[in-house]
């Protein structure tokens, strides 16, 4: 995800903002008596993306890469849209307590920008279903210039979204993030809806780091910059996680993305290991070939 990249990480302040009073209001009226359920996974399992992270002689990526990791951002299924068979080869190759969170397809949402787009959304359920327990929070992207002024969109979406199959949303345009009667309005669609808020951890776009829950999932897509300041930057979401558990959160979904995505798997496996020391789980660390 070159999204948000900069020519020089070292002059960007990545210290979290504080957590939202928002988040605090949320996680409090969470029943959860700690964290239930914690996906870690990469944005992509192909060969190219992942280099050296398959062992020599790996047949089938998707089967290996479920085998280290249990989630992952299915962003496949935002370039076209897949039959139902599709889904289920994907979901067939992945054994265990693995989950995907596919990604709203581009023509629902860069192409109709959500206009008119029920019976796109009706087909692309359809054809996500055969996942069953191996679908984890579906995430929506709009994209850069969708703007406030197409705010009204939002709702009707939402509402017309099946309750059963969570969704997350990720907005870019900084007006956003910076109009503060826009956040507030946003804001009020997404929890009425029960629709996660991404929350966006990127060099070039400090602003998208909103820290405001919608529900009692995070739902993080952190964007490492190749530097060494990436590590520092995973103590930190620890930390928060660790205050965020405490107030009542529920569910995680934390993807690592990388400008250079062959070291994702190498800062995933860090943020496993020490995310197990600190929450006494047992998630599996992922190999990484040296």
């Amino acid at each position: 995800m070159k999204f948000g990249k900069v020519d020089h990480p070292e002059q960007v302040d990545f210290t979290l903002p504080p957590t939202h009073k928002q988040t605090r209001e949320v996680l409090g009226k969470s029943k959860a008596k700690g964290l239930e359920d914690v996906r870690i996974g990469c944005a992509k399992w192909n060969r190219k993306d992942l280099k050296n992270f398959y062992p020599r002689g790996t047949k089938d990526e998707l089967s290996y890469y479920a085998s280290q990791f249990n989630s992952i951002e299915l962003n496949a299924s935002f370039y076209r849209m897949f039959p139902e068979e599709q889904f289920k080869v994907w979901g067939s190759k992945a054994e265990g307590n693995f989950q995907f969170c596919p990604k709203v397809p581009r023509l629902i949402s860069h192409m109709k920008r959500l206009n008119d787009a029920e019976r796109l959304v009706d087909d692309f359920v359809t054809n996500i279903l055969p996942l069953k327990d191996k679908m984890g929070s579906v995430f929506l992207q709009m994209p850069e210039n969708f703007m406030p002024k197409f705010i009204d969109r939002l709702d009707p979406f939402f509402k017309h979204w099946p309750n059963e199959i969570p969704l997350a949303a990720e907005f870019r345009h900084p007006d956003w993030f910076n109009d503060e009667k826009v956040v507030e309005e946003l804001n009020d669609i997404l929890l009425a809806n029960n629709v996660s808020s991404i929350i966006t951890d990127t060099a070039g776009r400090r602003d998208m780091l909103h820290m405001r829950l919608t529900n009692s999932t995070a739902f993080i897509r952190y964007n490492g910059a190749n530097h060494p300041s990436d590590y520092t930057r995973l103590d930190d979401w620890l930390e928060r996680f660790e205050e965020w558990q405490e107030l009542g959160l529920k569910k995680l979904y934390f993807f690592v993305h990388q400008n250079v995505e062959e070291a994702s798997p190498l800062l995933s496996a860090y943020f496993i290991e020490k995310f197990n020391k600190k929450f006494k789980t047992n998630i599996k660390i992922p190999k990484t070939l040296k």
